[in-house]
């Protein structure tokens, strides 16, 4: 994307195309001026746009530039916090109000896809949260008591029919979520642009906002060729954020991740390994993610840049875990590599920010974004709409503030993989 091979990688391959979006040029009018080309952004609009309301989105880039086109494709349930420290962070009202809309995101993400034929490889068997040694079989034991006393659908599998499942005898049990599924993340936002646009979105990309201002009680949203002036304002941005509200990026400290993708795998070794085509990411602290595409790509992924010598460290380190995870794999070769930003607050847990008066927006998904910036876009519309209440909103509103040692945090994530990536599975 622009140019980039390392920026969307195998997702930029293989997603069918975007719509048509011009740059904003000239004035124009609407109810809502959406920001943000992403999961967030598209959803909003979608559903605004459904209900009647005239929407512009405003992208600075592409559709999916940020980590909407570049993660996983893991369409997990909940965040990465444990279930029962939402309500210990958050109160018991917004904390289970939050478990539940996140817990049933990925409903939404599959029923979108159903209802406008979103072409977007989606599996639906569910993920695999594996537990590397007794420690993180304790950890996963703990997840699913913890969302099954919810009535989630979770089981944990032992050692034995995680191996059968994900083709490697490398964790002592794994935590099955059947709310969950995979799918390819570049094409399902290009999807949700194409169902936004047939609604009568007005999609500008290339059109960063460079500022705005009030103008009695609408909002003059300025890009460098054009200006949308509109009731709402909603601000999608997220890791990626610049200009006026750059501010929802520094609230937030970046860790890299990348992600590699095999060439095709052979037809046996489809059948060893991932044969039920779940998503799967463990328990360790420098986590490793992967899955299976549907052309049988092994995408396999971990805390890192793909720049300077983070390139050949890491490279190196993923076809020497894979070899381990699964040896009848022998030696792989890489057909695309990309990697993009994590967005983490420091709690682990999105905020609801009003930023000004009818100026609301979503951010820090700290690596959970495909069915949380779904819903969350969704239920931004459903509020602008008028049909949930500030104080029925799943989170409370909260001002954005920069945690501290953000840029030494930054620079020490991207070193600290580098060391740990050196020196892991050499044995």
């Amino acid at each position: 994307m622009l140019n980039d091979p390392r920026s969307h990688g195998l997702w930029e391959k293989t997603a069918p195309p975007a719509p048509m979006t011009p740059a904003l040029e000239g004035a124009l009018t609407a109810d809502v001026v959406v920001v943000g080309g992403g999961y967030t952004g598209l959803s909003s609009s979608l559903h605004l746009a459904e209900a009647g309301s005239k929407v512009v989105l405003l992208e600075a880039r592409e559709i999916g530039f940020g980590g909407a086109g570049r993660n996983v494709g893991l369409i997990n349930a909940g965040m990465w916090v444990m279930p029962n420290d939402l309500p210990g962070v958050l109160g018991p009202v917004y904390g289970e109000r939050l478990l539940d809309l996140l817990g049933n995101a990925p409903r939404l993400v599959m029923e979108l896809i159903d209802t406008h034929g979103i072409a977007c490889e989606l599996e639906r068997n569910g993920t695999l949260h594996v537990g590397v040694g007794a420690s993180g079989l304790r950890e996963i034991e703990d997840r699913a008591r913890q969302w099954g006393a919810r009535g989630a659908p979770v089981s944990v599998l032992d050692a034995e029919e995680t191996a059968k499942r994900v083709g490697s005898n490398a964790y002592a049990g794994s935590l099955l979520d059947l709310r969950a599924g995979t799918l390819q993340p570049l094409a399902y936002a290009r999807g949700l642009a194409h169902a936004a646009a047939n609604a009568g979105v007005g999609i500008h990309t290339s059109s960063p906002v460079i500022a705005t201002e009030r103008n009695g009680n609408r909002w003059i949203v300025k890009t460098a060729a054009g200006q949308v002036t509109a009731d709402w304002i909603i601000v999608a941005t997220d890791a990626y954020s610049t200009g006026p509200w750059e501010q929802v990026r520094t609230e937030q400290v970046h860790l890299p991740y990348f992600n590699l993708a095999t060439t095709p795998l052979s037809e046996n070794l489809r059948k060893s390994i991932l044969a039920g085509r779940e998503g799967v990411w463990d328990t360790k602290e420098i986590l490793s993610s992967y899955r299976m595409d549907q052309a049988g790509r092994l995408v396999f992924g971990s805390v890192g840049a793909l720049r300077n010598t983070g390139l050949a460290v890491h490279t190196s380190w993923a076809k020497r875990s894979l070899k381990k995870l699964f040896p009848q794999i022998g030696d792989v070769d890489f057909e695309c590599e990309w990697y993009g930003k994590i967005g983490m607050t420091d709690n682990a847990l999105p905020r609801f920010h009003k930023f000004a008066p009818n100026v609301l927006g979503f951010s820090g998904y700290n690596g959970r974004g495909i069915a949380p910036g779904t819903v969350f876009g969704r239920t931004l519309a459903h509020h602008i709409l008028g049909q949930v209440s500030e104080a029925e909103l799943p989170l409370p509103l909260t001002a954005p503030s920069e945690p501290s040692f953000r840029a030494v945090k930054e620079v020490w994530y991207e070193a600290g993989a580098q060391v740990a990536h050196f020196a892991d599975a050499r044995f």
